[in-house]
């Protein structure tokens, strides 16, 4: 059993078919000798005749065999396919959804399924935090918006304007450090760490792990920056507790939970409200 998990929690995960805690521990059942994953869709044994272990390997050791139906051998193999999946969706031109499955050894449909209930989001949500986290850094270091545009990897105007948005002001006043802007910020707790959030009136622009007013103020030098007040911050942790709701697998790389967590932020965060 996990140190991490208690048997009181396992339990619980197993008996509601929590798929957030495949991965974290195998169930053994005594009575079978099989072992399952906490999701597994067949019948529950009852409780004094199943142990949880942490993982598929001390299962086996045990002498357990693994379920047929849920396959719970796969777990590991699914989370390195996505962990590889992610990094090919951080490239200058991430591929199509049918290639990125292909490439991990996936059918496109389970591989979407799959990436989705491990990160929480889809693959080109995924993407699209990745590609416009180059925005601002594309706009300060070229000759214009449109020099921009190509230089974030965008085929197109549109998708980058659509991106932009993300920056809570427009392209012109980002290319400029803000200037003229007011940037209200306040820091929160999650599960991928500490968490910057910041606004303008116009909209969020910015969600950073471990960074405080010194990482804002380096992002936006021409903007005044003001620490939130507690209506701003209630919105914030508002925003946090809904992206924290959303079932994803813990055991993932913390670089690619944080991005896909800021991924779940920018699609709830239209507005300040």
């Amino acid at each position: 059993m996990s140190a991490t998990i208690d048997s009181d929690t396992a339990w619980d995960a197993f008996a509601r078919r929590d798929r957030a805690f495949d991965g974290r521990f195998v169930v053994a059942v005594h009575s079978t000798h099989i072992y399952c994953k906490p999701s597994c869709a067949a019948r529950r044994p009852r409780r004094e005749n199943v142990a949880f272990l942490p993982d598929a390997a001390a299962a086996r050791a045990a002498g357990y065999r693994a379920c047929r139906r849920c396959l719970p051998d796969s777990v590991a193999r699914d989370r390195q396919a996505m962990i590889a999946a992610a990094a090919l969706l951080g490239g200058d031109a991430p591929p199509a959804l049918a290639v990125l499955a292909a490439s991990v050894g996936y059918a496109p449909h389970h591989f979407h399924r799959l990436f989705h209930r491990l990160t929480g989001v889809t693959p080109a949500a995924f993407a699209r935090t990745i590609r416009a986290d180059r925005v601002l850094a594309a706009l300060r270091g070229t000759d214009g918006v449109t020099a921009a545009v190509y230089a974030a990897g965008y085929a197109a105007p549109s998708r980058f304007y659509a991106d932009a948005a993300r920056l809570g002001m427009t392209p012109q006043a980002a290319a400029t450090g803000g200037a003229g802007e007011t940037i209200y910020w306040t820091l929160a707790s999650a599960p991928p760490g500490s968490l910057l959030i910041a606004a303008t009136a116009r909209g969020w622009c910015r969600f950073a792990f471990d960074e405080a007013e010194a990482g804002l103020r380096a992002a936006f030098p021409a903007a005044t920056l003001l620490a939130g007040d507690r209506a701003f911050s209630a919105r914030a942790g508002d925003l946090v507790e809904r992206a924290t709701s959303v079932a994803t697998d813990a055991a993932l790389p913390r670089d690619l939970r944080r991005t896909a967590f800021r991924t779940l932020l920018h699609v709830d965060a239209t507005s300040v409200g």
